[in-house]
């Protein structure tokens, strides 16, 4: 491709990812912006604006504690600073330019998302290019789009690393794939696969599965990939040393951390980046196949006996030694954590929207494999995919990654009809291709699946989810947020926004490393009234919050009826409380503890 012509490619690629980034602020803007003014139980993304905000007010750049969460002294978060810097960063730029940095961080929770969403869709199209030719990019502009407003990251308000963490590994993915016609993509593709690990472990898969395919595509093919290898292991190894240096304090370097970047990661990372980078220099390690697959065998043994021998507790589950009262209570009702099973157990309406175009990406990704058609562009896309659908299966969360990685394979069907179409105009090959289209749009399959659960159900009411909205709302803490600070006793589910929209504290919160808060939490809440007034006493708390619409709220009150909080609920207020009058019949209820107890 000549310089020319990829110079227009780049402007055309970028118009569109342009127009369906604008066309997603407009949309936003015609609802004014309504998930600022609901979060809708967004925690993380309140939590990361808590974080945020502390940093700027001084706290330490590795002093990832929160403070105001937790029992007294609070508790170390898992989350990396690498986020919080660029977000501060522009908070401050826009404050600077508006005067308010109120009114900063509602630009940056509007403009953050979008640029998230502009880079990703243009990912997602140089990858639909890369693999199909320029017939596939109105088709990954278009389903694109649509599969990225559906999984609902990139809406004004997401902070959270979610959507981040999905741009960082699809543009790894397009660099891998424009590797053989630009050198240094490579090297940037590694950089952005270990930024994205180091952000958060949950996209430690998708970052694993490319390393694994450059280095099974160089063990294949030799010096066609060596350069490749050599450059993305160069960028792994680099940046990984990079980020722990800068992310980790030296008293914290020899401590091992399963959840978040640490000396485990690095280790990883480090050894396997340089390993592959060493083997792909040396002609004596990669000169024949059968040396390749020996000094890659021994390199991969190396990384095995090093989390082994050196971290072993970093091979169990990522939960399997929380709480089992958290894991019964909290994490069998976090609806990202479900697995697939209880998923379709519990809304197969969602779970066919959630899996029905990853898994017919799947299976155009096996025809075309069967057909003898495989290609190095196949081997990147269907890993990430296959990888993705697998962990979704483990967890519905993965279906964030496996929605957008399939609107490649899908773009590229839709593309071999249009071309058909418009080669052999027909009414056969029309319908195919409109077919293909609506296939291809996971809000055509949400639809679908709606209604034909809604036709198959007699008797059920519907849900009303509106019960839920009302606690979700900014306005709803706002009598809370009047009131001098200290420390609340609510539910975790309230527990960032009482943060975000307050100057309180508060125990509990949707978080794995927050065990003693949510288990004090539990006890003061499931327990009996007397249970709930020593904890009260012990703890210094000032006000009790309820939300009657919360799902935790009617979780507990059945899981306890005659508990203190299911009591509250009824309307059985001890005397040791007294409501707050103006939070009287409002969405959340406040209650004061008596001074006297």
């Amino acid at each position: 491709m000549g310089t020319a012509t990829a110079t227009s490619t780049g402007k055309s690629d970028i118009a569109f990812a342009l127009l369906a980034a604008l066309l997603l602020l407009g949309l936003n803007a015609y609802a004014g912006f309504a998930q600022l003014a609901n979060p809708a139980g967004d925690n993380d993304s309140l939590l990361q604006l808590v974080e945020v905000r502390d940093l700027m007010a001084g706290q330490g750049w590795f002093d990832l504690h929160q403070y105001r969460m937790g029992l007294e002294g609070g508790f170390v978060m898992h989350w990396s600073r690498l986020l919080d810097a660029p977000l501060a960063l522009a908070i401050l730029a826009v404050s600077a330019l508006t005067g308010s940095t109120a009114l900063a961080e509602q630009v940056v929770q509007i403009v953050w998302p979008t640029l998230q969403f502009f880079l990703a869709i243009f990912f997602i199209i140089r990858a639909a290019r890369a693999s199909a030719g320029p017939h596939a990019v109105l088709p990954a502009a278009v389903v694109g789009g649509a599969a990225l407003y559906y999984i609902g990251i990139f809406s004004p308000g997401a902070l959270d690393h979610h959507n981040v963490q999905l741009m960082l590994t699809l543009a790894s993915l397009v660099l891998l794939l424009e590797a053989p016609t630009h050198r240094p993509a490579a090297f940037v593709a590694g950089i952005c696969a270990t930024l994205t690990l180091a952000i958060g472990m949950e996209s430690a898969p998708y970052a694993g599965a490319l390393g694994a395919v450059v280095a099974l595509l160089f063990f294949a093919r030799g010096d066609g990939e060596r350069l490749i290898a050599r450059d993305f292991g160069l960028g792994v190894a680099g940046v990984s040393a990079l980020v722990f240096v800068t992310t980790v304090p030296v008293s914290s370097w020899g401590q091992a951390q399963c959840d978040t970047f640490s000396v485990v990661q690095f280790a990883v990372t480090g050894l396997g980046g340089a390993g592959l980078a060493v083997i792909a220099s040396l002609r004596v390690a990669n000169a024949t196949v059968a040396r390749r697959l020996i000094s890659l065998g021994l390199l991969a043994l190396a990384l095995a006996l090093v989390v082994v021998l050196l971290f072993p507790q970093c091979l169990a589950a990522p939960y399997a030694h929380l709480d089992p009262r958290l894991q019964q209570m909290w994490l069998g009702y976090i609806e990202e954590a479900q697995s697939i099973v209880q998923l379709v157990s519990d809304d197969p309406a969602r779970a066919v929207a959630r899996f029905a175009t990853p898994l017919v990406a799947i299976v155009l990704m096996a025809l075309h494999f069967s057909h003898g058609c495989w290609r190095r562009q196949d081997s990147l896309v269907g890993a990430l995919l296959v990888v993705a659908v697998l962990v979704s299966a483990w967890e519905v969360r993965g279906s964030t990654f496996s929605i957008a990685f399939a609107v490649i394979p899908l773009s590229a069907w839709i593309a071999k009809w249009r071309q058909r179409a418009e080669a052999s105009p027909s009414s056969g090959s029309v319908l195919r291709m409109a077919a293909a289209w609506l296939i291809s749009v996971n809000a055509i399959w949400s639809g679908a699946a709606q209604a034909a659960s809604n036709a198959f159900e007699t008797g059920t009411p519907a849900k009303d989810t509106s019960i839920d909205a009302p606690c979700n709302s900014k306005a709803s803490f706002a009598a809370l947020g009047a009131m001098a600070p200290t420390t609340v006793l609510a539910i975790s589910n309230l527990g960032s926004p009482i943060l975000a929209f307050t100057g309180h504290r508060v125990f509990a919160g949707p978080y794995h490393r927050n065990v003693a808060g949510n288990l004090l939490v539990f006890d003061a809440l499931l327990g009996s009234a007397a249970d709930a007034k020593a904890i009260v006493e012990s703890h210094h708390v000032g006000l009790v919050a309820l939300c009657r619409g919360n799902t935790e709220s009617r979780l507990f009150a059945a899981k306890a009826p005659d508990g203190f909080l299911a009591g509250l609920m009824r309307g059985s207020v001890p005397d040791w409380l007294e409501p707050v009058a103006e939070t009287r019949g409002a969405p959340l209820e406040l209650y004061r503890v008596r001074p006297n107890g």
